[in-house]
């Protein structure tokens, strides 16, 4: 356990295993807690994301795990099954005297607890294998996190985003009900990474309120709020792409983005959202405003 469950309800802790089950269900996989013997699997798929040696190493992932903190896998159904009694498990020396090769889940998310502004869990990382990309398993591995908090009395999350990439922000804010909280510049320092290269590693900090009226219309694919505009800042179908072929276009763009969301640091009662199209637009309204 992560927490003693607080104010959360029991009827809320179901719906949110509900919206796990179903999102797991549509994507053709089962979300859940990663085996003892799996861990070098999800090291794999963070590696095969981010590059070799750019994730925890193993013993941080198993003090992680032991720890109760959420290191999570996705599968495919067929490879399902069931969590080992404790008398079953692999010990240490078994591994050591048996060597599996790992076998990669197809997606792995880990997340830790926090309290820096209020309790939450920090989600770092979250990867999925590019062949699966388009499935929804991003979002069934979040869903199952919030169902693991909510269920532990934890009614927060966060993470950092690259903010000029379209298709995380509209995930992160429109199809999970993030939003966004503070801009971060150079946030990790030079990565140097498989995704962000030389590339500055600025990002956006979002907040989920697992149970806020934000997030259950955007689970339940209600309409998004047009927001009151004072200004925006339109963003490049696929910056990834321009970041690789053009990183001097790359650069410039980010440049102008960095600028426009100084903008947040001064005024704090300024927002962002996503509008129609896909761009920032900077806003007043209550996160929690009604369509």
């Amino acid at each position: 356990m992560m927490v003693p469950a607080g104010e959360v309800t029991a009827s809320v802790v179901a719906d949110a295993e509900q919206a796990a089950d179903a999102a797991d269900e549509r994507a053709g996989i089962r979300t859940r807690p990663a085996h003892p013997d799996e861990l070098d699997g999800v090291l794999a798929r963070f590696e095969a994301t981010w590059g070799a040696g750019r994730g925890p190493d193993r013993a941080m992932v198993q003090a992680l795990d032991h720890a109760g903190n959420t290191v999570l896998v996705a599968v495919e159904r067929v490879e399902e099954r069931p969590t080992p009694r404790v008398e079953e498990r692999p010990t240490q020396e078994d591994a050591s005297r048996n060597p599996q090769p790992a076998t990669i889940p197809i997606g792995a998310t880990l997340g830790f607890l926090g309290w820096s502004g209020g309790l939450h869990l920090h989600s770092h990382m979250n990867a999925v294998d590019p062949a699966a990309r388009g499935r929804g398993v991003g979002v069934a591995l979040k869903l199952r996190q919030r169902a693991v908090c909510l269920a532990h009395g934890v009614t927060e999350m966060r993470w950092t985003y690259d903010p000029l990439i379209r298709r995380n922000a509209r995930m992160n804010l429109v199809r999970l009900g993030a939003e966004v909280i503070a801009f971060l510049p150079d946030f990790y320092g030079e990565l140097g990474d498989a995704i962000t290269g030389a590339d500055r590693s600025d990002r956006f900090e979002v907040r989920w309120r697992l149970d806020s009226p934000r997030t259950a219309r955007a689970l339940a694919r209600g309409q998004v709020p047009s927001w009151r505009a004072e200004g925006g800042l339109p963003l490049v179908a696929d910056y990834e792409r321009v970041r690789a072929d053009d990183p001097r276009v790359a650069a410039r763009l980010r440049d102008a983005s960095r600028e426009a969301f100084a903008a947040l640091a001064h005024d704090p009662g300024l927002r962002l959202e996503l509008d129609a199209d896909g761009d920032y637009v900077f806003t007043r309204d209550d996160p929690d405003r009604a369509p």
